[in-house]
Order: C-alpha cells, then structure tokens, then sequence
C-alpha cells in the first residue's frame, strides 16, 4: 500500500483507509473494510458541522488497532482550533471505531457529528480489476438504532450493520449525532460496522475475528502470549532484534482458523490482495517458521489434506492426490465464475506438503500427525507420478486446464513471463521447472523415510528411494547446460531446455537433487553480480532479454527465495554466501522498519543508498515475515537430528553474535549460540557442531 493509505488487518479481515481514517472510494478503489473476500464497507466518512478533518498524527498501536488525531477543517492555513478529534479503529469482530471529542474552550459547544456509511460489497477480484458492478440487488434500511446495507443474490447474503452507542439519527445514508460539551469537557461514542457473511446454502456464517465462541477476544493477550512462546533472540545488532519481531507479529496478524481448523490457524498469503488461505504460500511459510511456531505447520497440513483433490475437475484444475492452490469466499467463486472454491493450479504445492510433512516430523517428533495423514500423503505421491507428469517423460510439468482464469504458470513465479528463454521468447506447454524436480526429488525421499520409520512399509521405502534416485540421475543429464555450466529453467513442452539463468536453481539446492560436482557452479553464478545484488538473488539474471530490475518475477528480488537459497547453500556447505544473502536481505528489512515486503527492486546495491521499492509489492506478507526466521536457521546451522538439535553457525563477519534461546522442538526447549568468526576469504566448511541435548 502507499504512504497515502493507511492500514489495519487481523487474519482474512482488513481495512484500508486514508490518513484521516476515512474509507473515500473515489479517491482510491483499494480503500474498505473487507472479510472473507468481500468489501464490506465502501464509504465511512467523519464530519462535523459538515465539515471534513485534518490529520495531525497516527498512531499504529498494533497491528489490529490504530488512532488518529484531528482537528476539523481545512489546516492549509492553520488557525487554533479549540476542538480535538481523535479516532480509534479496531477491528474486532467488524470495525469498532472510537470517537472522542475534547472541547478546549472557555464556552460550551454545540456539534453536529455525522458518519456517512455505504457498501457496495464487491468481490475482491472486482476490487482490484474495477469492475464493481454486480448481477445482484442492494438494499439499505433503517433498524431501529441501526442502519442495515445489504447485498443479495439468489441465496448468497452480504450485510454490514452500523449502530453507535450513544443516541443517533438513523437514515438510509448514516448516522447524525448531535453533540453538546462543556467547556473544557469532552464527549465519546463507538461507531460499529458490524458483518453479517450468511454462507451462499445459508446454513452457516463465516467467522470473524472476535467472535471467538461468542466472545470478544483480548487480542493484546493474545499477542504477547504468541511472542512468549517463540524463541528470544539476543544479538550485537539492535536492527536484527526489530526485524524479529516485527517478523513474528506480522505471523500473528495473518492468522486465520478456517473451518475444519478448531483453534488452530493457518496463515493468510499477503495483504491487500492475497488475505486467505494459498497451499503452496501456507506450506512455505511453515518450513520457514518451524523453529519458531510449529503449531502452524500442523493445521496447515491438517486442513490442507482436508481440503485434497478427489476427482477429476477441469474448471477447478482438481485431480486426485492434488494440494489447493486457493481458497476464497466471495461472490465470483459462490456463482463460478472463478473456480477458487477451491482452485488447484500449482504444481509445487503437492511436493512440498510431503517436504513439510517429514520437516515437522523431524522437529517436533509428531508421528501421529505423520499416521493421520499417511492416504493424503500416499495420495499426493501418486498425483507426482501420474498427473503431475504432463509430457509423459517423467518430470513434473504443468499446463492448465482451465484456458479462461486457470494460471498459465504454475510454480511460484506464475506471472505470464516468468518463463522464458534467454532470447526472451516464452515456451510452449508443459513446461516443466527446474525447481518441480527438485521438490519432487525431496518429496520422495522424505516420504520414502516416513514409510520406513513411521507407517512400516519398507517395500514403499524403496520404491520411492530407487524413484528419487533415477529422478535424480535423468535430471543432472536433461537440464544441465554444458556451455554454461547451469541448470535450465524449464523444459518447454518438446523437452528442449528453456535456458534462462533465474534464481530457480537456487531452489535445487535445499532440495539436494543437485551432483556434488554441479553445486559449485550454480553456487558461482548465484553469487555473480549478474545475479546477486548485494541486497539479494535477483529473480532473473541481469543480462538475460526480459530482464527489469522492477519487473515482478523478471529481475525483483524475493526475500523468502533469498531465504530457501541460503538454506540450500548451507545444505551443500556454502556458508559463506548463505551469510552473505542474509546479511543482504537483513540489512534491506532494516530500511522497511524490518517489514521486508513481498518483493524489492534488483538494482545493484552499488547504486543505490537503499533497496528500492517495487510498486505494488503486497506488505505485510506470509513469507516474507517467515524469511528473516529462516535465515536465522541457516546463519546459526539448526538441523534435527533424532532427538537433538545441531547447531553450526556461520554469521556474516557484520554480525557479532546471535543467540536463539528456548527454540522449540522434540527436544522440549533448546539454545543455540553463534559468534562471527569474521575469517577472512572465501571457506567452504563448517565449524564443529553444537549437539544440544535435552536434559
């Protein structure tokens, strides 16, 4: 969002508004109070005796509440104004707005407050293409004390209801409050927009936070609890401190339980665009946070194996085995005419559960979890072998089947051009991504472990061992290019290699799928200058024909693809440049008040003072919060192993020294301790392990 908006969110509901904490939809089609997918309230605008306020200050209190102080009028010649305006909103279960009034004159006033209400309750997707305009019918009335908007079609209802607490003149367009206060006395009142989200079978209701089992939820506990839990974290370097724990409530505010979670919660993608429910962003984000917050890996997988593919469902591309993509609420999904109820087109997201399902068994020891979940996993593993491999020569490959709003690319860069080859032409289908094999390499090994270990079969052990294997020969052989000693991109749908540099193979080397022999030139080119910025990977080389420093997934810098980098560089013993990536990415959280966003711009940081923004860059979002916590692993080397925890850290020569204290794991509470050796020269080994064990 820009500077000019400001901003308020709690799991899948947020509310955008302007400095002076008006929703004005003629001023920008991102403001309003939104839940579930909806614009719940378009219009909230303050006045008093007709006139609009002036800002003075805001204050973000937290992340679900902030205040703003006022004074009424025009201030663009400043006159003394005896009335002080301040505004509070919260969201809690709807929007709870607190207006209080301080009158400093010597004489009593007389005050006309007014508070214009509307909404026109349209979709997200309407929101951000601005095409608001819907099939169904608006109605508004006045309830008594209340003002009801409402929105229906067929048998999906939409309503938000305002009501004060203090007496009030109800019309269709607001509510008029007539004020009267001493000298030096004050007045308050608590304006409501309150949702009412009737499902489209209206046998149930969404829920809202705040509405915890009818009760209003105290939501500073809850915060404080949340960070209490995580890990404390000591170091020499006061901007890492900010950046922790900004990244931890930033968590804490994507939090959502979606039905069938309990009180579990998983974790909405990103604000504003992306607040729901995303299985690859979900499962990401709980690798990145397993040290730190491992319940949510265990309702991400949970609901997530809930929700897997059954039949074969072209407009939702659902196959048997197949892991969500997309879960959303609103109007266009409730009538089909988007298919995100759910949507299914990723090729990653089924991969990587099964990675995440063996990484939490290997930190918190849930084996029961692991056995609850053995036919979704077992399902997902054939998804793999059959529909995953489009081009029938054993790759995971995508193509979509839906050709009016199914995504063309379906790994993580899955704008239009992400793929493509040097020359800049773009491929043709399916393309199967580097990063697919490597996920799907991961996949089986770790699977293979948890048949062994866990569900007792070691015939299925050893199928997907020899898999894994072959996988893992074919691939070093198919996308290897000789000339210039990297991996490809993709192969297009003729299998020739789409041979882009991008920052994709640095995915292969978390997964392990790479040779020994091979790592070392990956590793080469993703610490060149054409691809590291000094602030991060780049997403696509400098010097490759789509290349721009500021295009999406052409030449950007990701901070949680940064933080999977690093974690592969350690994997293969690269410790030097893993810490160079964190102290890239850490540095750049520090000039964004340690909220890193989705993406920043790829200019070399030799020419610029600061990373530069990217325009449209979703902030807060899921895994960008999760990757100062993962660099945080790689940089301190925190590897399970059985019952205890390995430590082997490797700091950047900036940093000092880090200590994570209480990191949470089968081991009950460990801590792990790093200092910077600030060695001089490149080394490729690592110090001598810490074996923490439990008492």
């Amino acid at each position: 969002m820009r500077d000019s908006h400001v901003g308020i969110f709690d799991g899948t509901v947020f509310l955008v508004c302007d400095r002076a904490g008006d929703i004005t939809p003629a001023a920008d089609a991102t403001h309003g109070l939104f839940a579930h997918d909806t614009r719940l309230l378009s219009r909230w605008q303050l006045t008093i005796d007709g006139e609009r306020l002036s800002t003075l200050s805001i204050d973000d209190i937290q992340y679900f509440e902030n205040r703003f102080y006022l004074v009424p009028g025009s201030q663009d010649v400043y006159v003394n104004s005896t009335l002080a305006v301040r505004r509070t909103h919260r969201l809690d279960s709807g929007l709870q707005e607190d207006l209080l009034l301080v009158n400093h004159d010597r004489r009593p006033v007389d005050l006309t407050v007014r508070i214009e209400a509307d909404a026109d309750f349209a979709d997200l997707f309407a929101v951000k293409e601005g095409t608001t305009d819907r099939a169904g019918r608006h109605y508004r009335r006045v309830d008594g004390p209340r003002l009801v908007l409402g929105y229906q079609r067929e048998r999906y209802r939409r309503e938000t209801i305002v009501s004060a607490t203090t007496p009030a003149e109800v019309d269709e367009n607001g509510l008029t409050l007539r004020v009267h206060i001493e000298p030096h006395g004050r007045w308050q009142t608590r304006l409501t927009a309150e949702p009412d989200l009737a499902m489209p079978r209206g046998l149930e209701r969404l829920s809202l936070p705040g509405r915890a089992e009818g009760h209003t939820r105290d939501k500073p506990a809850e915060l404080r609890e949340w960070l209490d839990r995580a890990p404390r974290l000591e170091t020499s370097w006061e901007p890492l401190q900010n950046t922790y724990r900004q990244s931890l409530i930033d968590l804490a505010a994507l939090r959502f339980s979606p039905f069938l979670a309990g009180a579990g919660c998983v974790l909405a993608a990103g604000l504003p665009w992306f607040m729901c429910l995303f299985g690859r962003d979900s499962i990401l984000t709980s690798l990145q946070a397993l040290p730190f917050a491992p319940e949510l890996a265990a309702t991400t997988l949970t609901v997530l194996a809930f929700r897997q593919g059954s039949r074969i469902d072209d407009f939702r591309e659902e196959e048997p085995g197949r892991i969500l993509h997309e879960m959303r609420y609103g109007e266009l999904t409730a009538f089909d005419e988007t298919p995100h109820s759910p949507y299914f087109g990723s090729a990653d997201a089924t991969p990587l559960f099964l990675v995440l399902l063996d990484e939490y068994e290997r930190w918190t020891g849930d084996a029961a979890l692991v056995r609850a979940v053995e036919q979704e996993a077992r399902a997902a593993v054939d998804w793999i072998d059959h529909y995953a491999d489009r081009a029938g020569n054993g790759y995971v490959s995508y193509e979509r089947r839906n050709p009016v709003n199914g995504l063309e690319n379906q790994c993580w860069k899955d704008s239009w051009d992400s793929i493509s080859y040097r020359d800049g032409r773009l491929p043709g289908f399916p393309r199967a991504t580097c990063e697919l094999q490597g996920y799907a390499y991961d996949a089986k090994v770790r699977t293979a472990r948890l048949a062994r270990e866990i569900w007792h079969d070691p015939a299925y052990a050893d199928r997907l061992e020899q898999d894994a294997a072959d996988l893992k020969r074919r691939f070093n052989q198919d996308f290897w290019i000789d000339d210039g000693e990297y991996m490809a991109l993709a192969l297009d749908g003729d299998g020739r290699r789409v041979d882009a540099l991008s920052s994709n193979v640095g995915h292969l080397l978390w997964s392990g799928i790479v040779e020994e022999p091979k790592a070392e030139a990956l590793v080469r080119h993703l610490m060149s200058p054409a691809m590291f910025s000094g602030w991060g990977v780049r997403t696509l080389a400098e010097g490759e024909a789509r290349y721009n420093p500021v295009g999406y997934h052409v030449g950007t810098i990701w901070p949680f693809d940064n933080s999977f980098i690093a974690w592969g560089l350690r994997r293969y013993g690269y410790a030097d440049e893993a810490a160079r990536i964190a102290a890239g990415i850490l540095d750049a959280a520090a000039f964004y008040d340690g909220r890193l966003p989705e993406a920043f711009a790829g200019h070399a940081r030799s020419d610029t003072r600061f990373p530069i923004r990217y325009p449209t860059a979703c902030s807060p979002q899921a895994w960008s919060a999760g990757a100062p916590l993962l660099l945080l692993r790689t940089m301190l080397g925190l590897r399970p192993v059985g019952d205890d925890l390995v430590a082997r850290p490797a700091l950047p020569a900036s940093l000092d020294y880090v200590a994570l204290l209480d990191v949470i794991g089968r081991w009950g509470r460990l801590d792990a301790f790093g200092r910077s050796t600030a060695a001089s020269g490149p080394r490729r080994y690592e110090l001598a392990p810490q074996q923490l064990s439990a008492p």
